[in-house]
């Protein structure tokens, strides 16, 4: 369907802003007062809009309307579009001569990495804005209104390009009073300690234990979502748990966090840029591209 044909679909926005407020509110009386207008001119716009898709959206029921299952199916559809285009005006109006970039981070990368070198960027690229958001796994480009995205991970995530920023070592790290009240003389030893985990890698120490030459059956332990807050947990003494170095320099160095055994490992899996293709050289995205891979690459060996 060519964009000619399918305007005749593409309903006015003052008539998808009534149906989602009263969709939203249940009331043509409470929808007419959230947009300051008549109830009439919320009934004839909910009216026309139906009649211009040729379907029922609501069942009205006295003085009630209640939405049909393909006006909730449509609603919840109108109501993410009418966001992101809300999202879109505010970011133009907010930055009209520059661009804005929509970036999903990984929690504890975003704060010990990457949030104290964006002033460096911002300061080369005075036009972009750039506005942070949470991504623990992979998502659909086509179904978020995010640019580009921090991955860990193999290099793979369907429908997007990537571009490699660093791998990683991890350490095994623990309190030194944890140190105090277990006997840890080598990596064997492990499996005899409480041990923390990240559910974003839940196989992260039996990778460990495989490439220390130890034998397991099964490896138990608390769960974590994040990095910080499994670190927070080391540094308690409630376990000891595998961490990148580069994320953890702090402490590491005021030996708030110690190794339990001297075994770095490096990771199998890398740390790169996730963006989809059609968004390459949209001009804020392939300046951050650029930059952040220099970054990378000029930081010493993570």
């Amino acid at each position: 369907m060519n964009m000619l044909a399918s305007r005749r679909f593409l309903p006015s926005i003052s008539h998808l802003a009534a149906f989602e407020a009263v969709a939203r509110t249940g009331s043509v009386t409470a929808a007419a007062r959230e947009l300051d207008l008549t109830q009439s001119a919320v009934s004839r716009q909910v009216s026309a809009l139906e009649e211009q898709l040729g379907v029922e959206l609501f069942l009205r029921e006295r003085q009630t309307m209640r939405l049909t299952p393909a006006g909730d199916s449509y609603a919840r559809e109108i109501r993410e579009a009418l966001r992101r285009i809300s999202s879109a005006s505010l970011n133009l109006r907010a930055n009209p001569h520059g661009g804005t970039l929509n970036l999903a981070i990984l929690p504890t990368f975003g704060t010990r990495w990457l949030a104290p070198r964006l002033g460096r960027f911002l300061a080369a690229n005075p036009g972009v804005t750039i506005n942070l958001v949470t991504r623990l796994s992979p998502f659909d480009f086509r179904l978020d209104s995010i640019d580009a995205a921090i991955h860990f991970g193999h290099p793979h995530w369907p429908g997007a390009e990537l571009a490699f920023l660093m791998s990683e070592r991890t350490v095994p790290a623990c309190s030194p009073d944890f140190l105090k009240r277990y006997t840890i003389s080598g990596p064997q030893d492990l499996l005899s300690v409480p041990l923390l985990h990240l559910t974003t890698r839940p196989d992260a120490w039996e990778q460990w234990f495989a490439g220390n030459g130890v034998s397991f059956e099964s490896v138990h332990g608390m769960l974590f979502d994040q990095f910080a807050t499994a670190a927070q947990a080391a540094i308690a003494g409630l376990g000891i748990a595998l961490l990148p170095t580069f994320l953890m320099q702090e402490e590491l160095r005021r030996g708030d966090l110690v190794a339990a055994v001297d075994r770095e490992m490096e990771s199998r899996e890398r740390y790169y840029l996730a963006f989809p293709p059609e968004r390459a050289d949209y001009a804020p995205l392939a300046a951050f591209r650029d930059w952040i891979v220099a970054e990378a690459a000029a930081e010493p060996a993570a």
